[in-house]
């Protein structure tokens, strides 16, 4: 039997990933410090890699598929293919940051003033490439962990990820500019891609990941309308496509049901309420796919 070996980013995107394998089908349990979990597919197995190093082991073939950063994909300059990018974090659905920070009483303004400087940061190549290409020289050195509290006393400035932006303002820095936006994405070897089956294997869990992410932000909504308030309900409502609406039972009205963004949910289900809706329900959704 065929089986696809896909990675799971381990640390700080490995909880996110794991809700967001659940909600596209896969259950996913990793036991105590074990490196493999199991997963309920058997035509898949799993593996638990840091995202720094998962494109290296995608690319030369030791796991077919794997979720990481873009950020990584770009610091190890790997060839692989990109099937899909995913827009999920550790917080929220968005994509994060590395930002170039310095302190807050610090003279830096500009890129540019970084000239001859030093620099502590994980996403070494990125930033070199980053200020070469603003012609600007300086000092770039690895760092292995805690870089926020490296500055001012061993470096003058650092590039870190960010989401929220709340762990930089608690060590009272600032951002004087992005160096880059990253992304989760679906990768995939060559060899892996090159093989059907596993090609629609990937394509099938891409297809099932996206949809689990689209639908984080979704809701599904049910709603009976009587005969007369049907336009005016039906007007009310941006759906991701028509709303579907059928006849009830007893031909008194109308059964409507629809997807719409969770937060304009709560503001417009009373809307819908005083224009004639009734048995207004809510539910979330596992997937949506377009």
């Amino acid at each position: 039997m065929k089986v696809l070996v896909f990675g799971i980013p381990k640390g700080s995107l490995q909880e996110s990933t794991i809700q967001m394998l659940f909600r596209a089908g896969y259950r996913v349990e990793t036991g105590g410090r074990s490196y493999y979990p199991a997963i309920d597919d058997e035509e898949m197995e799993a593996r638990l890699i840091r995202p720094q190093d998962m494109p290296r082991f995608v690319e030369k073939g030791s796991v077919d598929a794997g979720l990481t950063g873009a950020d990584w994909v770009a610091e190890n300059e790997s060839d692989v293919v990109t099937v899909v990018e995913l827009i999920y974090a550790k917080q929220q659905l968005v994509p994060v940051r590395w930002v170039l920070a310095v302190p807050e009483d610090a003279p830096m303004k500009s890129v540019e003033d970084l000239e001859g400087k030093s620099i502590s940061t994980e996403l070494v190549n990125v930033t070199r490439k980053f200020l070469a290409d603003r012609g600007v020289k300086a000092d770039v050195e690895f760092s292995h962990g805690a870089t926020e509290t490296k500055v001012p006393d061993l470096v003058d400035a650092i590039v870190e990820l960010t989401e929220t932006g709340a762990s930089l303002r608690a060590n009272r820095l600032r951002i004087v500019e992005t160096v880059m936006e990253s992304t989760t994405q679906l990768i995939a070897s060559h060899q892996a891609w090159d093989d059907p089956w596993k090609k629609t294997k990937i394509e099938n869990l891409a297809m099932l990941l996206e949809g689990a992410v689209l639908g984080q932000s979704k809701v599904g909504l049910k709603m009976n309308v009587p005969n007369g308030a049907l336009q005016k309900v039906l007007s009310l409502l941006p759906a991701l496509r028509n709303p579907t609406v059928s006849n009830l039972a007893d031909e008194s009205g109308y059964a409507i049901e629809t997807v719409l963004d969770e937060s304009i949910a709560r503001t417009l289900i009373p809307k819908l309420k005083r224009a004639g809706a009734e048995g207004i329900i809510e539910y979330p959704l596992n997937k949506v796919v377009l």
